[in-house]
């Protein structure tokens, strides 16, 4: 297959959040993110300021999540993916944590400091 230069805006790709429960255990919840395709020129700023401490995770976060599915209130119905909804997820402990680590993922070769 040949290399397509133009790509689309945005991708989908699974986010894992690892919450602490009873017993010292944790329990898996995951989401499809729909995350903005950035630029190399972008990507490379961000792991820059992710060296210098300079980016936070709910900033980047907020940055390249455009979408979800997976994503539900307590009673199990889904929960459409807005800027309101989006500032609730992140106020998640964790959450926005889990969204970077899958976005750098999601790039072959990206590394990003913990």
């Amino acid at each position: 297959m040949a290399f397509v230069l133009a790509q689309s805006d945005s991708y989908s790709w699974p986010v894992t959040v690892e919450f602490p429960v009873d017993g010292g255990r944790f329990e898996k919840q995951t989401f499809d993110a729909e995350f903005k395709r950035l630029p190399q020129s972008r990507i490379e700023q961000v792991i820059e300021r992710s060296n210098t401490d300079t980016i936070k995770d709910v900033e980047f976060a907020r940055e390249v999540i455009t979408g979800w599915k997976g994503v539900t209130d307590a009673k199990g119905a889904d929960v459409p993916y807005s800027n309101e909804a989006l500032g609730k997820l992140l106020d998640v402990p964790l959450v926005s944590g889990a969204i970077v680590q899958a976005f750098f993922a999601s790039l072959t070769g990206a590394k990003r400091k913990n």
